[in-house]
């Protein structure tokens, strides 16, 4: 990423951790191996559980990082979380439950101001949690409007990188997808944020929703070459 003449790296990290569900403690030492060989700057979790006996964030990543957690989660605890290597500030929860019929699931978003070191500075880092369901895309049109506008707002207060994140439960096809990536206008309004994994790995697969993934075929998942 860069601007105004410096540039840096910065590795970032989404993943949906599916709770404690399946063989939880195998895939725990995956997980807690893996964050380690990675070593991401930030991560935007999803179905993370956070409960007053049990912080799956901090199980995993260890005492070194600063975690904020979303407030409005499900009963068991589920919802999302950012972690960053650097100190967060103004954080920011957004409710997503646009309609009716998002009520039975922790959908939100998180924003919090991340305040790395130059030469990357201060960046506004976004964890987008919307509805999962496949008939859902109206209401994850109308949730990609909530968080983009009060992106907007807080970036035109405060001139600063964004990088959003999160587990997106679209096609790329999808309108909510294509309105994030500036290819649709929803409601007169219009944004254009780069596909970090197209920018980077263009002619590279990166199918989550496949029937390569025996999760996927035993729902019989209707995407079949779909990214979260």
């Amino acid at each position: 990423m860069s601007q105004q003449g410096y540039a840096g790296t910065l590795r970032i990290l989404t993943l949906n951790l599916w709770g404690r569900d399946g063989a939880w403690m195998d895939r725990r030492s995956v997980h807690r191996k893996g964050f380690h060989i990675l070593r991401p700057d930030l991560l935007a979790l999803q179905e993370v559980i956070k409960t007053a006996e049990y912080d799956q964030a901090a199980d995993l990543l260890g005492p070194e990082w600063q975690i904020v957690h979303q407030q409005n989660r499900n009963m068991q605890g589920m919802g999302i979380s950012i972690a960053s290597r650097w100190p967060l500030r103004n954080i920011q929860e957004l409710d997503l439950h646009v309609t009716p019929r998002t009520g039975d699931f922790p959908c939100g978003a998180l924003i919090a101001e991340i305040m790395a070191p130059e030469p990357i500075g201060p960046l506004l880092f976004v964890n987008h949690f919307p509805s999962w369901q496949l008939q859902f895309e109206h209401e994850r049109e109308l949730q990609a409007m909530v968080v983009a506008r009060v992106i907007e707002e807080r970036v035109q207060r405060q001139s600063m990188h964004v990088v959003l994140a999160g587990d997106l439960d679209a096609d790329p096809a999808a309108t909510s997808i294509r309105f994030w990536c500036g290819y649709h206008a929803l409601n007169t309004m219009s944004i254009c944020y780069r596909d970090a994994c197209n920018s980077i790995h263009l002619h590279e697969e990166g199918h989550t929703f496949t029937p390569d993934n025996p999760l996927m075929a035993q729902a019989n998942w209707d995407w079949a070459f779909s990214t979260a």
